[in-house]
């Protein structure tokens, strides 16, 4: 089912859905589905190795590419931003590299806006729909992604979390399913912890003209 299939349904999508496996994420296209969670595990050793390097070294930039340009920019973004090279950096390259053509398949998108964040403070606190069409979401180091549903509330009244090294895939205000599903989502507070976060965020880019080498973010 493609979006253009998708059927104009009466009531909010309102289901977030968990996954064990990647084809999982094809849940997003159905209509009362707001959000799924691949559920993961770091590798073993992989998740000691990045979250002892020093903040610095962590990949930053942001670039729109081809899906199947990403595993050599996330290279190319390492080599630039100091990560050493490693078997543990190889795994972050490939995963970064996997998910982003799982998410490209979904979406049937030629085109991505990939970003590395490197977060050490409280960015985007606030609970929010992105104005894109679906956004994947994953966090490789420190807290993960916060969500809940709003029903004419500023705030979720319940608020859940998404683990470290787990995929979620999320609408947009730009998913032409309406009404909207009232699902939002923030960055955990993290201010005062001394927590440095290292978030992947894929997005749908519809201008293949934007397309460049990678930014590294100073």
């Amino acid at each position: 089912m493609t979006l253009a299939e998708q059927v104009v349904s009466q009531s909010p999508a309102s289901s977030v859905r968990v996954t064990d496996a990647p084809d999982g994420l094809s849940e997003i296209l159905r209509p009362d589905c707001a959000a799924v969670i691949w559920r993961r595990k770091s590798a073993p050793g992989f998740q000691s190795w990045i979250d002892a390097l020093d903040p610095g070294q962590l990949p930053r930039a942001r670039v729109i590419l081809r899906p199947s340009d990403v595993r050599d920019a996330a290279a190319q973004i390492c080599e630039s931003c100091g990560t050493p090279d490693c078997p543990e950096r190889d795994m972050l390259i490939d995963d970064a590299a996997a998910l982003a053509g799982i998410f490209a398949s979904v979406m049937e998108a030629s085109y991505l806006k990939l970003r590395f964040d490197r977060i050490t403070n409280d960015a985007c606190t606030k609970f929010h729909t992105d104005a894109v069409t679906a956004r994947l979401i994953c966090t490789y180091r420190g807290p993960g992604t916060q969500y809940g549903l709003v029903r004419g509330m500023a705030e979720p009244s319940r608020i859940s979390s998404v683990t470290t090294g787990s995929a979620m895939l999320l609408r947009g205000t730009l998913w032409p399913e309406r009404p909207q599903s009232g699902l939002s989502h923030r960055s955990p507070p993290i201010s005062g912890t001394k927590t440095t976060r290292l978030v992947l965020v894929l997005d749908p880019a519809a201008d293949p003209e934007s397309a460049n080498d990678p930014i590294i973010l100073q």
